[in-house]
Parts: C-alpha cells; structure tokens; sequence
C-alpha cells in the first residue's frame, strides 16, 4: 500500500490485455479442469459477442483447462465457417483480449456449430463427435445465454438429445421475476439436473475485488474484529451505470433495474459483506453463509425506496409511452442479525446516470472529537471509509484523518490504496466470465448462488414488486433523483467523489 493524500474517485479505463504467449505467466495444472465440451447456447447473442467466445478462446489457449471444445447453437442459420468469422469479428472488434494469428489458428478448429433448427438429435451428434476428440474423462458443461423464458426449452432439448449425464448447466440471470415465478423455475430445472449440476452466474462475483472482500475479511486480524454493528456506522453499495437500454427495450420494459440488478447482483455482493466467517474455503460453506444473509435480510420497505426513471425512457424505441418500469433505484435494507443488528445497507444502481462505477464502501464509526481544537478539520470530511472498487484493476483504499504538515493541529482526509494492476501478478488476472466458466468446469459454487438464496431474496422483494411506489424522473447523465438525499440522511452518498484515485506512477 502507498500513502497518498486524496481519496479515491473515477475508476481508471480498462486496458486491453493481449493473450500470454507461453512466457511471464505461470501455467496452472491441467490436472484441476477435465476435457470440456462446452455447448454454447444463445451463441450469436450479444453476451456472447461481447464476453463469452472472448474467454471461451482465453481459457483454450492459456492452458488453463485440460482441453476444450466449443459448440454454438442458436436461432439463426449458419454453417461452421460463418460461425467462426462472427466468433473472431466479435472477439477483435470488442474483445478486452486480442487474438494474435497463430493463438486465432489454434482457437478456430476447436469452434463447430448446430442451428437449433436442426434439433436435438443434430446436436448430440455434434456433442459425441467433440468428446471422441477429447478422449477420456470428457465432461459438459451447458452454457445458457437465453432469455429466462426459453431456459426450460433449452433444457428440455437437453434432455430429448440425453446430454445430461456428466454435465453442468450454466444459467443466466434473471433467475424469475418474482418469488413464484422462481420456485416455478427451480422445479422445473431440478426435474432434470441435480442442484448441485446448476450454476446460476452473477459476473459481479467474478471481479477481483469482491473476492477480495473475502481476504480482507478473513486472512487479516486488522479487519474482522472491527467488522462489526460496534465500529461500522452504514454501509454502501453503489453501481451506477452510463450506458442506457442499448437496444434492449424488450427484456428491460418487464425487468426494470431492482430485477435486473438487485436481486441478481447488489444483494449478492452484499452477502460477500455481511457473511459470517465459513467453517472452510469451500463451496457448500461459503454458499450456506451467503444464504444465512439472505435468510436475515429484512423485507423492503416502501419508504426506504426510490424508484427513478431518465427523462426520455419513455420515448425509447419499444417503450410504453406510459411506462412505469425503474430506470433507477435506491433502498435501505436491515440486515436482522447479530453482527449487523442497526447498520443500514444502502444500495444504489440506475441507467444513464453520470459514470459507470462499481463501489463497495464500508462507513466506520467516527472517533470521539473533544481533544481537537475548533477548526482542526476533524470531522468535516466524513467517516473514515474502507473502499472497494469492483472495476477491472480491483482497487482498495483506506482513507483516516491526519496531520497537515506545518504548525498547529489542522486535519485532512489522508488514504491508503492498492491495485492488483501495480502488483507483478497483474497479468494473471481473470476477467470475470473467464473465472466463472473455468469454475463451473471444476464443480466450484462458491461463487454462484443456490435456489434457496434466489428464493429468499424474491421473497424479501414482494413487498415492492407488489405495491412499487411511483417512479420520480432524473435528468440523464445526473446521480439519480434528489429524494435519495433523504434516503440516506443523515449519512451521504460517497459517489460523486470530490478527488481521483491515485495512478501508478510510470
């Protein structure tokens, strides 16, 4: 860590990362991923364009996996060699990794393609001529990038082309729209897989930085004893994001944000916050603790929401001209439990608000006062604050009141930060679909959620998806509607920050 004098603010710009050649980077056993045979539904879509074929090609050519193939599947017509020109367009035109000639060489025979049109016997085809490929040991794994409503479809075909032995499916959120719609959904998936085969994904776990939250958490005795009702006044989670709908008018005019990222996502990270310490670093452990906050979490209350939607949604193409559907929402939630009993969790996340950020930060209780002089400072920059940023570079500050150098007792806001980008290891981070799907393929939940916390949490949501209050309107491009000023008084909110992280020096 390094002692700088400035809070932290604006995340720094992802950088493009070219794939490892082989040198500076440590090559883990293959020993720990059997043979995969991935078959990619939904394989022409957006997700996919923009995330999944991007790390499907890193986790081939890195020798992070014991071998690999991957199957696209989708609504539209293709052939082979259609599919593999729109794989390479989109990992090169959008891709955080590029492909050098000879890694896109070694990548490309491992793609093939089955239309859904073609049906499941088609597919299994497909699916048998990649595991005699591999050869022994060969698992599947089932990835799911379709909208909730075809997910039972898709499982279906699954079964008709008997492609559940010896796999894993791969889900994508929303998992329901409600706590019926998702018990509904649980069984359904359940009369084919085993809980234990299912992989629901937040890509939000998958950062850096909110497994951080674990090792701060549990690898350091500075932190865990103070990480409690005792020192901790509030707690912030705070994910705006610039972009708007993006064409994506049909899945979000039903969704809006508190099911698009509430429950999928800032409840879930949440859980990474408030967890008790698990008995191990294990799967079944750490899931059992997340579900223990989901189980304490008080249900919403309506007075401890804003609902906000961006002047012009209404207008967007494929909108209700009348729509009520959030854009924005802001809430306090209690946690009803020992450690947490009076701290409220304030979170916040919104469409074409002024950046996109991802920010987890921890309020600490502020020192008693009286032996400083009037006018030293002390006090006037807020509480001191443990900051997660969940951005690429996976950044940590802690900021404490110090000296001013010179005469006197004058006081100012000082921090310490850190970033895996300053470390030697920087290479050797994973972007969050990268580590999800090589996860998946080792059998490892911990950072996937269970039916029973995706039931909870839709069951704490009723009282809002019942009765929502009416939405308030924000100017594009602001921090969402004045009301969550009130929201959050006497406290207030950390984003806009007044200051910059501070950059590696060159």
């Amino acid at each position: 860590m390094t002692h700088v004098d400035a809070d932290p603010t604006r995340s720094l710009p992802a950088q493009s990362i070219a794939y490892p050649s082989g040198r500076g980077r440590p090559r883990r056993d293959r020993s720990e991923s059997a043979p995969h045979v991935v078959v990619l539904f939904g394989a022409t879509g957006d997700l996919s364009r923009r995330k999944l074929l991007c790390g499907l090609a890193y986790l081939a050519v890195s020798g992070l996996t014991g071998g690999l193939r991957v199957i696209g599947t989708s609504l539209d017509e293709l052939s082979e060699e259609q599919f593999r020109q729109f794989a390479r367009d989109s990992i090169e035109l959008v891709g955080n990794r590029k492909l050098t000639p000879e890694q896109w060489d070694q990548f490309a025979p491992l793609l093939s393609y089955v239309p859904s049109s073609a049906g499941p016997a088609a597919l299994e085809a497909k699916v048998r001529e990649a595991e005699a490929e591999l050869g022994e040991g060969v698992r599947l794994l089932h990835y799911l990038s379709v909208p909730p409503r075809a997910a039972t479809a898709v499982i279906t075909m699954l079964d008709q082309a008997g492609l559940v032995d010896r796999s894993r499916v791969v889900m994508e959120k929303p998992f329901g729209e409600d706590l019926e719609s998702a018990i509904a959904l649980n069984a359904e998936v359940h009369k084919t897989f085993e809980e234990e085969q299912i992989f629901r994904i937040d890509h939000f776990l998958g950062k850096e930085a909110a497994q951080n939250i674990l090792a701060f958490r549990f690898a350091n005795g500075l932190f865990e004893p103070i990480w409690n009702r005792n020192f901790i006044d509030h707690v912030q989670i705070d994910i705006p994001e610039s972009l708007g709908l993006d064409a994506r008018a049909a899945f979000y005019e039903p969704t809006g944000a508190h099911k698009d990222m509430v429950v999928t996502h800032l409840f879930q990270v949440m859980a990474f916050v408030a967890m008790e310490p698990p008995t191990a670093l294990e799967p079944r452990a750490i899931s059992e603790e997340k579900n223990k906050v989901f189980r304490s979490l008080q249900p919403i209350q309506l007075s401890n929401v804003v609902r906000g939607q961006y002047s012009g949604y209404r207008d967007e193409d494929g909108v209700h001209p009348e729509s009520d559907t959030e854009t924005f929402i802001a809430l306090k939630v209690e946690i009803d439990n020992w450690r947490w009993a009076g701290v409220p969790f304030y979170l916040r996340t919104g469409k074409r608000m002024e950046e996109g950020m991802r920010i987890i930060s921890i309020a600490f209780k502020e020192a008693p006062k009286s032996m400083f002089p009037a006018g030293s400072g002390i006090g006037t920059q807020g509480p001191d604050h443990l900051t997660f940023d969940l951005a690429d570079e996976a950044k940590v500050s802690l900021s404490f009141y110090g000296k001013r150098p010179g005469p006197g007792m004058k006081l100012e806001k000082l921090s310490m930060q850190f970033s895996t980008q300053e470390t030697s290891r920087a290479g050797d981070v994973l972007e969050a679909y990268e580590r999800l799907i090589l996860d998946a393929m080792r059998g490892d939940h911990t950072l996937f959620t269970t039916a029973e916390g995706i039931e909870s949490l839709w069951e704490r949501s009723m009282p809002l998806l019942d009765d929502p209050p009416e939405v308030k309107f924000y100017a594009p491009g602001s921090w969402g509607p004045n009301a969550i000023h009130h929201l959050i008084a006497p406290h207030a909110w950390r984003l806009p920050f007044e200051r910059q992280w501070r950059e590696k020096s060159r």
